[in-house]
């Protein structure tokens, strides 16, 4: 019988994955206005810290519309690249980018659950993780899942929103999000879900730089590091899966709760 946790995660991920789908077609039009062309760079730092070879396989989870996997399919001596995302109208967008950018045959988009992921265990080389991390209902469940799918060795890249290292960054970035960005990103995206306005707030209650790397350790990524990007309004926390194999943790081994380090 479904627990209330249950029901709780199927509510949340339908109130969001909602909110996304209304605003699918404008989505890369507005990271672009937001962020003032900003995510193209950021995005390209995150890729190279994946440190790909030729033949390696990458997973790029909550991929939204692609443009980690795609970054990744534009290069030469690429492996298996997979875009997973739960939201069917941005894996649509995301097929139509490649395919104007010739890259069909490059990326696979598949719809799939962070929080369960469908592959077997040990199956990637590298796993991206780009501003979709903080809309799971159990963050600290998909990054246990991505332990699990990476290869000993194996790298977690996770960019996302952060805190501002300086007090006046973050009056001016809180001052941004909670007033501007909801009144430009709402009118671009003629959007009535309120995503615009549940953005800021996720990115708020979202653990900062340092209280991520310590869910990543505990989950054992080992070492994790993290570098702030325009001033710590980004950060890219890069975990590896130890090597070798006896040092994964033990089966059934319970991950910490996110509230442990949300809080």
């Amino acid at each position: 019988m479904p627990s209330t946790v249950d029901h709780e995660r199927r509510d949340h991920d339908h109130h969001v994955q909602a909110m996304f789908s209304s605003i699918a077609r404008r989505y890369d039009l507005n990271n672009t206005l937001l962020s003032f062309g900003l995510h193209r760079r950021w995005k390209q730092r995150a890729i190279a810290q994946a440190c790909l070879a030729p033949g390696h396989r990458l997973l790029d989870l909550c991929a939204g519309t692609g443009d980690l996997a795609l970054l990744a399919a534009s290069t030469s001596g690429h492996g298996l690249i997979v875009a997973s995302d739960l939201n069917s109208a941005m894996l649509r967008v995301g097929r139509e980018k490649a395919r104007r950018r010739g890259l069909q045959h490059d990326a696979a988009f598949i719809q799939g659950h962070a929080e369960a992921i469908q592959f077997a265990d040990r199956s990637f080389d590298a796993v991206t993780v780009a501003f979709g991390i903080r809309n799971v209902a159990r963050p600290e469940v998909a990054f246990a899942e991505i332990y699990r799918v990476l290869k000993p060795g194996g790298r977690l890249v996770c960019l996302e929103f952060s805190q501002p290292t300086s007090p006046w960054l973050r009056r001016l970035y809180d001052l941004y999000s909670f007033t501007l960005l909801p009144r430009i990103g709402t009118a671009v995206a003629k959007d009535r879900t309120g995503v615009y306005r549940y953005l800021p707030e996720s990115i708020r209650r979202f653990p900062d730089q340092e209280r991520l790397a310590r869910l990543l350790d505990a989950i054992g990524f080992s070492p994790v590091t993290y570098t702030n990007l325009s001033g710590g309004i980004v950060a890219i926390h890069l975990g590896i899966k130890p090597e070798p194999a006896d040092l994964l943790p033990a089966a059934g081994a319970a991950s910490p709760t996110w509230s442990e380090v949300a809080a």
